[in-house]
């Protein structure tokens, strides 16, 4: 039964991967589903973005607070990062499955659309509050009892840069919430309702069971770790967070205290997300497959100071907090992680989604570029892959450029830049873009400045670095967060980090 939930998920995200207007999607498969009871409780996800579905439960606990009773044929539509949301181009759409009048299951799809308005094409902008990051939509129905709030899906579109896209990325979206709903219906019809209601309960408890044998593994102590983030896009400075992690009795307490207050700047990040993260690195301990739904979050408790960077009041600006903040996250949790748990925990991987837009005559290229995985007690790290709160593939060349007016000139790993050690850190990897059109760039990235961390004596992957050639302005090293105007002929270079090492060769 788990499999068969699982399988509804698996298969709303082929349906919406198909029938995908944009690239971000359809090529990058930046888009989560799952599934829900008629409690709000996740059942099953399938296995899509880290960051998405760890806070999904957020997006349809909002949509029931704003809609107490939902009816067969209604989707509820969301991005608003303080009701249920995570930062504004994650757009989810939820729909409940009504069997005999009663809601019986949830599905819900959230994808990452390419724009979504904003001060910048891309919806990823240097903001300084959330209204200058694009349409704020709070839960609001936008099918009705199977009818399309046709005013709704015109203002979502026409406060969006690329209007026909959106509405072709809108439309896959409730396609797989359909065939969602249907599948669910067609398993009430096979099994019969009270024996599905049993197995979600039976799944739920299993997987909190599960989740704290894992926990148990690790010695019971206090583990604590910091790092840094490298400024929020108005200002340099090095920004510190700090996690403790005590575990005791199958259960694992990390407290945030001692981070930074939320900032000006776009790197504020809500609840929700940073509890995703902590989530995830938890199931990474497991040495099989967890089922993650309800349950698996249930030995886990997050302290997180309101007003912190990682719990951001509204209406600060999270365009990258959930990007680039929830990255640290994990590295926080993970460096602390790897004091309880030495002979099990890898360095830490390129920590940064290495994002860039850039807005070109109407039309949105976003991506995250991969970088090196950090290594661990098992071997070197991956190159070239992405890793941690993002499970996207990269955009062929080949489906970018006919899209784009962008001409790629070089793809490529950075040889050696991942840490010496017994096993060596991941490569990073390089990335130089043409702009063949005048163009608004925007890149937001971490690991320019600090890199990323080895263990066990293992050496630091070299940090990434961005530059632009530009006729007028000459070659030019950027920090990590910047934006900026472009001409035809100009050129964007993206070196990604290296992950770091593990283990002293010394040692070896």
């Amino acid at each position: 039964f788990g499999n068969l939930f699982a399988s509804v998920a698996e298969e709303m995200g082929a349906t919406l991967q198909r029938a995908a207007f944009s690239p971000n999607i359809r090529e990058r498969l930046d888009y989560s589903c799952a599934v829900f009871d008629g409690a709000g409780r996740m059942v099953a996800q399938a296995a899509h973005i880290p960051v998405h579905l760890g806070s999904m439960p957020a997006s349809v606990r909002a949509a029931l607070a704003a809609f107490k009773t939902l009816a067969e044929g209604d989707v509820v539509v969301l991005n608003d990062p303080y009701h249920g949301g995570s930062h504004l181009p994650d757009i989810t759409m939820v729909s409940p499955v009504i069997v005999a009048g009663e809601v019986a299951f949830f599905v819900a799809s959230r994808a990452h659309h390419a724009d979504v308005g904003g001060m910048s094409p891309g919806s990823l902008p240097l903001s300084t509050e959330l209204y200058q990051e694009g349409i704020i939509i709070p839960p609001i129905k936008l099918v009705e009892a199977g009818k399309l709030n046709a005013g709704v899906m015109t203002l979502l579109t026409a406060n969006s840069r690329g209007a026909t896209e959106r509405i072709g990325d809108f439309e896959a979206q409730l396609a797989a919430n359909r065939l969602g709903a249907a599948r669910l219906s067609e398993m009430v019809a096979q099994h019969g309702r009270a024996l599905l209601d049993e197995h979600v309960g039976a799944l739920i408890d299993y997987a909190q069971r599960m989740t704290e044998a894992v926990i148990r593994q690790l010695p019971e102590g206090v583990y604590r770790f910091g790092d840094v983030m490298e400024g929020d896009g108005q200002r340099q400075k090095l920004l510190g967070l700090r996690a403790t992690l005590t575990v005791h009795a199958g259960r694992l307490t990390v407290d945030f205290n001692g981070t930074i207050a939320q900032v000006r700047g776009n790197i504020n990040t809500v609840e929700a997300v940073t509890r995703s993260a902590v989530a995830y690195c938890v199931r990474l301990l497991a040495d099989e497959d967890v089922p993650v739904n309800d349950g698996s979050f249930v030995p886990i408790d997050v302290v997180i100071p309101e007003g912190s960077l990682l719990a951001a009041t509204f209406p600060s600006a999270v365009a990258v907090g959930n990007t680039e903040t929830s990255q640290r996250v994990v590295d926080c949790v993970m460096g602390a992680l790897a004091l309880a748990a030495p002979d099990r925990i890898p360095a830490a991987s390129q920590g940064t989604m290495n994002n860039i837009t850039i807005g070109a005559g109407g039309r949105v290229y976003y991506e995250t570029i991969g970088g090196g995985h950090g290594a661990g007690p098992a071997g070197d790290g991956l190159s070239g892959r992405h890793s941690h709160m993002t499970n996207t593939r990269n955009t062929p060349v080949e489906t970018l450029e006919p899209a784009f007016p962008v001409r790629v000139w070089a793809y490529s790993l950075r040889d050696g830049s991942g840490g010496d050690g017994i096993h060596r850190g991941g490569d990073g990897i390089k990335r130089v873009y043409e702009l063949l059109a005048p163009a608004t760039v925007t890149i937001n990235a971490e690991r320019r400045r600090v890199s990323p961390y080895g263990t066990q004596g293992g050496g630091a992957g070299q940090p990434g670095a961005n530059r632009v050639r530009s006729r007028r302005k000459g070659e030019i090293t950027l920090p990590a967060k910047a934006t900026l105007d472009l001409s035809a002929g100009d050129w964007v270079e993206i070196e990604t980090p290296g992950g770091g090492g593990w283990g002293r060769l010394s040692d070896g």
